[in-house]
């Protein structure tokens, strides 16, 4: 058996997209599903990449579940860390979008966010084999917000230190997930001391540090290998062993920001697997690694869902080939 390099650890849901831009929750007319879910549209993101990438999280036994699980299959997610829960639906999101692209969060129809099966992951159900043959381990921090998938992310760190897998945060915070928005600063802030690599937006470095200096946040933090702070279109600015800079964001015609970040986030991590982290001290190696990122996250956001917007490798090169040209 073929072991993924990459586990991403959490959420797997379906993003509701408003078809119409520009209107209040109760104007929308009509709604378009994609499977999205940050560290699942991370995964999925790798496998386009070439990058064996695995899933871990849990869905509903219902059709939406299945549904969710044959999306990862095809794309050629390593699914054997997700757990089906036989009571608990699979998640449904709800997304506005405004002119541009931008998009913001309108709940979960009728259920509390607690109700789904993404917040009962099981801790004792996640297998240690993946971690005896993964490298790297990407989390986000929604998981935080329950009981049982906290406990989850607990177990999930406990084994990547047991096997020196490499952990990477995401903070992808979202306010409406949690039922006290309140308790998320000090629990995320727990996590980052077992962390080697943060990418948060801008608006996230703000809230959690006071700032968006990719290097200040390093020195808080103290243990971390490398930070990057996405800004949009501002571009992105990162401290990576100590090498520190700022790369200007690709101009591209924005169809959908859903995902973004995960393809961000996910062409970064393949370059982390092509160049390996005792190669990241070469000043001349960190600016290319961040570029090829940005430009995957870049090209993600071209077309709707999260997902489905994907670049493969080839694409990337040939957009990276056209703007150096």
């Amino acid at each position: 058996m073929t072991y993924p390099r990459v586990l991403c650890l959490g959420e797997i849901l379906f993003d509701c997209l408003a078809d119409q831009t520009k209107v209040s929750l109760e104007e929308v007319e009509s709604w378009t599903a994609y499977p999205g879910g940050a560290p699942a549209n991370v995964a999925c993101a790798l496998v386009k990449l070439g990058t064996a990438a695995g899933f871990i999280g849990a869905v509903g036994g219902d059709e939406l579940g299945n549904s969710l699980v044959q999306v990862l299959q095809e794309v050629g997610v390593d699914t054997t860390g997700v757990q089906q829960h036989p009571t608990a639906p699979t998640r449904q999101v709800y997304v506005l979008r405004n002119e541009a692209g931008d998009r913001s969060f309108a709940g979960f129809g009728k259920l509390d966010t607690a109700e789904f099966a993404d917040t009962r992951l099981q801790a004792a159900q996640i297998p240690e084999v993946l971690f005896q043959n993964a490298e790297f381990l990407v989390l986000g921090t929604l998981e935080l917000a329950y009981a049982e998938s906290r406990k989850a992310i607990e177990r999930a760190i406990e084994l990547a230190e047991v096997y020196d897998v490499t952990i990477i945060v995401d903070i992808n915070w979202r306010p409406v997930f949690w039922a006290n928005p309140d308790e998320a600063k000090a629990r995320i802030i727990k996590l980052l001391k077992k962390v080697d690599f943060l990418k948060l937006s801008d608006e996230e470095a703000e809230w959690l540090f006071g700032t968006t200096d990719a290097g200040a946040i390093t020195y808080r933090l103290d243990s971390v290998e490398g930070v990057l702070v996405t800004g949009g279109e501002k571009g992105c600015a990162y401290c990576i062993s100590e090498n520190e800079g700022k790369i200007p964001a690709f101009k591209v015609d924005v169809e959908d920001t859903t995902g973004a970040g995960d393809a961000f986030l996910a062409g970064f991590v393949r370059q982390l697997c092509k160049h390996r982290i005792k190669n990241l001290a070469d000043p001349e190696i960190i600016p290319k690694i961040v570029t090829y990122a940005s430009a995957v996250g870049a090209m993600s956001v071209m077309k709707p869902g999260a997902i489905t917007a994907q670049p493969t490798a080839p694409e990337v090169e040939a957009f990276l080939y056209l703007y150096k040209n």
